[in-house]
């Protein structure tokens, strides 16, 4: 049962670094960084791995606050990933402060296997995730060309290895009108504000007759600068989501259409432009999954299957999924009742529940390691992902 033994050695390790995970996912807790600005967090968690021992390149496929931090040579290339980007006004709201420590802890525990069985394992820094995408930029840049599997941990409410997640399209639009005074000529006005409005309404309509697992939501970011003036330019940023990218592109034609539809009917004109970055769905790697659903369970935590009444999200690990076998497993550290992307959320994220779904991810992936690590288990991983 060398395996087993080795796993307790991992577990050990975890466990003796503690205190330093825990007080590194409070620095990163407590000092929330936008996407693509995480300079301390980037900072903090590319030193922690140079004092272990691990090889750090910085600045990983042109992006600032990203990292490439390796321990052992060649293949297997064992990719943990690690995000530390906050929500504005939020904070840590999604928890990427235990993604981020928990990934450095488990590859710090993973040194020993890579000593004696070797390989390598890998942290990368993927920064920008909530909205940006930033994952997306490195699979472009082939940042995972030589990884062989890529996991990685995220908070919840419930504890999952294989999740559905929603292919994600953004887009930014414009109307250009012409000012007036509301009151004295707004028949010379062109109202881009109405022009947005409808739009909206629009969108609302189309909401009834499209697939369940669909989403539509936006924001309006700009609508006018006085009561007094007809509006002569409004600003919007839109989420389209489905479960396959076929809908989404399907979706993403008729989302268009409502805003077109707008234009004629108020005479304001359109500006749009799809974002460059778009979120693919998940897709789950069955052997691997099998082996962290094991490794989880072995900790004392009860593993769920997705339950679609908790809703979809969307990643950007979605896109390394396509390219390169993965798992986004998640693990509670609140209650059901708690929302993800809210106050509370981000409160648990510094909780001692919180602590503890950090340290068993982190124990739970260095295990999983050591699991792909033996005879025979990568090929049947690689063999699920290409007959996929």
């Amino acid at each position: 049962m060398e395996i087993e033994r080795l796993k307790l050695t991992i577990k050990d390790s975890v466990e003796s670094q503690r205190q330093q995970l825990i007080q590194l996912s409070l620095n990163i807790h407590d000092n929330p960084e936008l996407g693509f600005e995480e300079e301390k967090a980037s900072a903090w968690l590319t030193s922690y791995l140079e004092d272990s021992g691990f090889h750090v390149e910085r600045g990983t496929a042109g992006l600032a606050t990203a990292f490439r931090a390796t321990y052992g040579q060649g293949s297997p290339r064992i990719a943990l990933l690690a995000e530390y980007d906050a929500l504005p006004k939020m904070g840590h709201g999604c928890g990427h402060n235990i993604i981020a420590t928990s990934a450095v802890g488990a590859a710090v525990a993973s040194k020993s296997i890579i000593d004696q069985s070797g390989g390598s394992v890998v942290v990368l820094g993927t920064p920008g995730e909530e909205v940006f995408g930033g994952k997306i930029d490195m699979v472009k840049a082939g940042a995972f060309k030589e990884i062989d599997v890529a996991m990685m941990v995220h908070p919840n409410i419930l504890n999952m290895v294989a999740i559905q997640t929603l292919a994600c399209s953004s887009l930014e639009v414009e109307f250009f009108g012409r000012p007036a005074h509301a009151a004295a000529q707004p028949h010379r006005g062109i109202n881009a504000l109405e022009a947005m409005i409808l739009a909206f309404t629009s969108i609302n309509s189309l909401r009834q007759h499209i697939k369940a697992e669909a989403r539509i939501h936006g924001i309006i970011t700009d609508g006018g600068e006085a009561p007094n003036v007809v509006p002569a330019h409004s600003a919007a940023v839109f989420l389209i989501r489905a479960l396959d990218d076929d809908y989404l592109a399907e979706l993403k034609d008729k989302v268009l259409n409502c805003f077109t539809g707008a234009s004629v009917a108020s005479g304001a004109r359109l500006e749009y432009r799809w974002r460059d970055r778009a979120y693919a769905p998940m897709k789950n790697n069955a052997p691997l999954a099998g082996l962290f659903k094991q490794n989880l369970e072995s900790l004392g935590r009860h593993v769920e299957a997705f339950d679609p009444r908790f809703g979809f999200g969307s990643t950007d690990m979605g896109n390394v999924s396509q390219v390169v076998p993965s798992i986004h497993p998640t693990i509670a550290i609140a209650s059901p009742e708690v929302l993800i992307h809210t106050q509370e959320f981000a409160s648990a994220a510094a909780s001692e529940a919180g602590h503890e779904g950090l340290m068993d991810a982190a124990k739970a992936m260095a295990m999983t390691v050591a699991d792909i690590l033996q005879p025979g288990m990568l090929d049947k991983i690689k063999q699920e992902f290409y007959s996929g």
